[in-house]
């Protein structure tokens, strides 16, 4: 397993199932109880900053592709479209946990397993 600083991590891009790159990574949200990693902030939309939509992908869900130098979600665009987005003070505010919780119930993070096995999640 490859090891990154979170420097390196902030600003790489990250594409959906379909191979189409749909943001980058513009922050991390650390659990500071747990010493995990909540999910990692993607900015998508917009232009130079104006209109971006920043949503919470939960951690387990990225998997870092080497040939693409980036990340891949097991997700489709319109499901990525119709997820929970945010303002940053909205992923921030109370520790990023209403977001969490928000993202991890959109994306069923029960669904562990699947996640791991990097499959396209269907979601309800």
């Amino acid at each position: 397993m490859a090891k990154r600083p979170a420097s390196r991590v902030i600003g790489t891009s990250v594409y959906n199932t379909e191979g189409t790159h749909i943001g980058d990574i513009e922050d991390v949200m650390l659990d500071k109880l747990s010493n995990g990693i909540m999910f990692a902030v993607i900015g998508f939309g917009g232009f130079l900053g104006i209109g971006e939509k920043y949503h919470a992908i939960p951690w387990a869900s990225l998997d870092y592709d080497e040939d693409k130098g980036g990340y891949v979600v097991p997700f489709t665009k319109e499901q990525l479209k119709a997820a929970p987005a945010y303002s940053i003070n909205e992923l921030t505010g109370a520790d990023g946990e209403a977001a969490r919780d928000a993202s991890y119930s959109y994306y069923d993070v029960k669904n562990a397993a699947a996640i791991r096995n990097k499959l396209t999640i269907p979601l309800n």
